[in-house]
Formats: structure tokens, C-alpha cells, sequence
């Protein structure tokens, strides 16, 4: 039976109250897109044993828009809150906290940096791509390293190995997003991830610590420089203005972290040293595993799944103006994204749907999957949702969250994760494993097992790496980097 002609909720019904949810978990990541739409056309409102799933454009935004009502407690205390510290502000919901420190952050990261960043994405991918000379694991050497290098020379957190900052993000990311009650990981596994979790922690505060001291210390000896050149500067624009001519306006080149520890607060602001220390950290821990998951899965869709794009994606890349393959980059996305829903826990009871055929009570307490990847194909987001159309409206699309809770530095991803993707389309002769022509460069992908009476996902089961043809033999065994089952870049898996 194919995907097209199952029928999942009559399964669904038949099944025994225990195996309801490791079923619909399952199809959400091994069949989403038909599953997704039998919800839409019939049960958009799924209650589960374990959680409730919602699967309406509508309803989602609805949802999204009460952040009191629907929040992420289950942030909290993987983000440091306690009864002695707030934590980390993505883990507030609609507080004074979450909106100051997001409001400061949005402005810090300021949108003009942008083509600066793209510069510098573009120039290092080439570099690491140059250097493996035809052959490299497209995860850890690239997708991963790409991010890691932005971290360093963009945000700032540098002094430090590439690799402990990927490790620190890794352990982060997967403790939050990937270690749930609704992810249903063993209890051994489940202490281990918030082992290790709790260890890079310690890691990472220790180094925000000196990272502190030591930019602190060089934005004030930058500082008493500035005030030493004043009458310098003072000479010049006198003689600028002598020749009638425009002082050259000086390059933006500080990282963002020495930016937060010149800008000045007044203390009603309530933005202390710790809290530019904790949200540096932020910075970090957001960039580096969903940027490099975002970018692998989209490369393995063009290259593995939809090789009849391979031609216009490239043709796309070479174009001086990256906007239209980057709106191809985004429709990838939506096929495939980093994850098919977002999650929120009910604090009160509410009726999702009133007033429609399937109005649902949500009593406090549940969890709620808010899938995000059908009301992307809702057809009330987008007209035929189910062809690939680059030209759709961004606005419908949930890549990067949705209402208060959207992410921080979207519109420094929104030219990272496409840049990633592009540089890779511009090396010659790349193509997907089992084209007939001989590439120069080639992707391998394999696939992995079974768990708790479920397939992985084709794209958690996917192992990428970008190998030459020459090489492809002797490379068959090498250890790759699935997403999300989220192996360690060290190749481990985690418990």
C-alpha cells in the first residue's frame, strides 16, 4: 500500500491505547506529508495519549499567539530557570525579561550587518571547500564548521576550539528540543543527555566568564586608543569640510559581543554584565546545530531527492543575486524542515477551533505539538502547497518560528543557512549518488535501523557526505552525522 492510499487514522483508531502515539510519532517523521494531510481533510485536532497535535494553518497561529496560554515551561528547566536564576529569556513567556532582552538583542544584531555576514559566509565556505580538494563530510567539516566559524569571527565567542563550541551547542540543542516527555526516550538515555548537558554547562560558563574579562578588557584599552586619536579625527573632519569632501565613513569590523560591551545601558535598563554574559552564550547555543541541519537536509533534498531541480538550483546559484535561489532554499524547507512541529504546554483550558466542526477542549496541563510542517501545506498558507514553487509568499512560511517566540537572529540565518547551501551548488560537476555521468564530486547517504516500533525519518536516516568518485569505495564506511537521532560530532550516540 502506498503512502497516498493509507489510511492512518483508521490504523490509528484500531490500534491499542499504548501504540496510538509511538504510530502517529512515526508517520509524522517517516510519512508526513500524506499523513499531515489526512489530519488537515479530516482530524485537525489529533489527541493523543501522550500530547495533543495540531495541524491547521489557522489553529497553529491561534495557538502561537497566546504565549501566556501556551508556553514553553518545558524550557525552563533545561535554560537555567530557577527559583534563584531566570535563565536563559527564550525559556519567558510575554514577561518584562523575555522582551527587553530580545528587543536589546534584535537591535545589537543590527540588519545592516547583513551583507557583511554573507560576505563572510560566502568567503569561508569556499575556503573549507578548497581545502578538502574533493572531499569532505558535508556535517561535521562543513555544515557544522560554517556556523561555528560565524560564531567566532561574527558573534564574537572566539579563543576558544571550533570544536568545543559545536559540542556546546550540540548538548544544548539536544537536551531542549530532543529530550521531551513526547520524545519518549529511555530513562537511561534521558539522564545522560541532561548529564552531558549539565557538563558542557559548566564548560560554557566558565569560558563566557573569561570571554567577559578578556573582550572587556580590550573594548576598554580600544576605548582610551579612540580617546587619544580624538583631535586627530577632529583635524580631519575640519580639513573635510576645508575640501568639501565626506569623511570615509569607517567599516562595521567589531564582533557582536564586543558591540553589547560598548553599548552603554542605564541601569533602569536592567541589562547587567551576567545577563550580556548569558546572552552571548545565546548566541551560540541558537546557531550552530539547527543552521547545519537546516543546510544538510536541503542539500541532500536537491541532490538525493530531487535531482530534476539539481540543473536550476545551480543555474540559480551562479546568478549575481542570490534572492532567488535563496526563495528555492526556503521552499526546500518547507519539504524538509529541521523539525515538523514546535511544542507548547497548555496553562490553562482553552478551545482551539470555536466555533468550527472541530473545536477541541485543551485542558491545562497538555502538551501540544503544533505541527508546523502541515500548516505550511495548509491550503489556506499556499495555493497547490504540495509542488515545489519558489515564488510563495515568506510570510506563511514557519521555518523560524512564529510570534513572540521567533527566532532571535532570523535575519542573520535568513542569509547564513542559503549561503551554506549555495557554495556547495557552485562547485562543479556535483551530483547525487547514482547519476549516470562520473561526478567530481558525489553524495553518499545510507540508512539506519528501527526504534521503539518505528522507522526514522528518511532525512534522520540519512548519513550525508560529500566524497569524490575516486574515493567513493574506500569512504563507503566512514562515520557520518544523522539529524536529528543527533549523533555527537565526535560520532557517538548519545546514552
Amino acid at each position: 500500500m502506498t503512502s497516498e492510499q493509507r489510511d492512518y487514522l483508521k490504523e490509528y483508531d484500531a490500534a491499542p491505547e499504548s501504540q496510538k502515539y509511538l504510530l502517529a510519532r512515526g508517520w509524522m517523521h517517516t510519512e508526513p506529508l500524506p499523513f499531515f494531510r489526512q489530519l488537515r481533510e479530516q482530524r485537525p485536532i489529533l489527541v493523543t495519549p501522550e500530547c495533543t497535535m495540531v495541524s491547521l494553518y489557522s489553529d497553529l497561529t491561534d495557538i502561537m499567539q497566546m504565549p501566556k496560554t501556551f508556553t514553553v515551561d518545558l524550557y525552563k528547566p533545561k535554560m537555567g530557570v530557577t527559583q534563584t536564576e531566570v535563565g536563559y529569556l527564550m525559556a519567558h513567556d510575554d514577561d518584562a525579561l523575555h522582551y527587553r532582552e530580545k528587543s536589546l538583542m534584535q537591535g545589537l544584531l543590527n540588519r545592516d550587518d547583513i551583507p557583511r555576514v554573507r560576505k563572510l559566509i560566502a568567503e569561508t565556505g569556499r575556503k573549507i571547500l578548497d581545502d578538502a580538494k574533493g572531499s569532505i563530510e558535508i556535517v561535521n567539516e562543513y555544515c557544522r564548521m560554517m556556523p561555528a566559524h560565524l560564531v567566532q569571527k561574527y558573534f564574537g565567542l572566539d579563543g576558544v576550539d571550533r570544536k568545543e563550541l559545536i559540542t556546546w551547542s550540540y548538548w544544548n540543542q539536544y537536551d531542549v528540543f530532543h529530550n521531551q516527555p513526547f520524545d519518549l526516550n529511555p530513562p537511561d538515555q534521558f539522564d545522560y543527555i541532561v548529564k552531558k548537558h549539565a557538563e558542557v554547562g559548566e564548560q560554557l560558563k566558565c569560558y563566557i566568564t573569561v570571554l567577559m574579562i578578556r573582550k572587556g578588557i580590550a573594548v576598554k584599552l580600544g576605548n582610551f586608543v579612540s580617546m587619544l586619536l580624538a583631535p586627530l579625527r577632529l583635524i580631519r573632519n575640519l580639513l573635510c569640510r576645508l575640501l568639501r569632501a565626506e569623511p570615509r565613513a569607517s567599516a562595521s569590523n567589531g564582533d557582536i559581543v564586543k558591540r553589547m560591551l560598548r553599548s552603554k545601558f542605564a541601569k533602569d535598563a536592567d541589562f547587567p554584565l551576567k545577563r550580556v554574559g548569558v546572552n552571548a552564550g545565546g548566541l551560540l547555543i541558537g546557531s550552530i546545530e539547527t543552521t547545519s541541519q537546516a543546510a544538510a537536509q536541503v542539500i541532500e533534498y536537491f541532490l538525493a531527492r530531487r535531482p530534476d531541480l539539481l540543473d536550476e538550483v545551480r543555474r540559480t546559484a551562479a546568478l549575481a543575486d542570490p534572492a532567488a535561489f535563496d526563495a528555492m532554499v526556503w521552499e526546500a524547507l518547507r519539504f524538509v524542515p529541521i523539525s515538523p512541529y514546535m511544542f507548547r504546554t497548555a496553562s490553562g483550558d482553552y478551545v482551539v477551533a470555536k466555533g468550527t466542526n472541530h473545536a477541541t477542549k485543551i485542558p491545562a496541563g497538555t502538551n501540544v505539538l503544533l505541527l508546523s510542517q502541515s500548516a505550511m501545506f495548509d491550503s489556506y498558507a499556499y495555493d497547490k502547497a504540495e509542488e515545489f514553487n519558489p515564488k510563495r509568499n515568506w510570510y506563511h512560511n514557519f521555518n523560524f518560528g512564529f510570534g513572540s517566540h521567533e527566532c532571535l537572529g532570523k535575519y542573520v540565518g535568513m542569509v547564513l543557512i542559503p549561503e551554506m547551501v549555495r557554495q556547495v551548488m557552485l562547485r562543479d560537476g556535483i551530483a547525487g549518488a547514482g547519476r549516470n555521468r562520473p561526478p567530481q564530486w558525489r553524495t553518499l547517504w545510507r540508512r539506519s535501523g528501527r526504534r521503539q516500533g518505528w522507522s526514522f525519518p528518511r532525512r534522520i536516516q540519512s548519513h550525508l557526505a560529500l566524497i569524490s568518485a575516486r574515493r567513493l569505495r574506500r569512504r563507503a564506511r566512514i562515520a557520518l552525522c544523522p539529524y536529528p537521532i543527533r549523533r555527537h560530532p565526535d560520532g557517538s550516540v548519545p546514552g
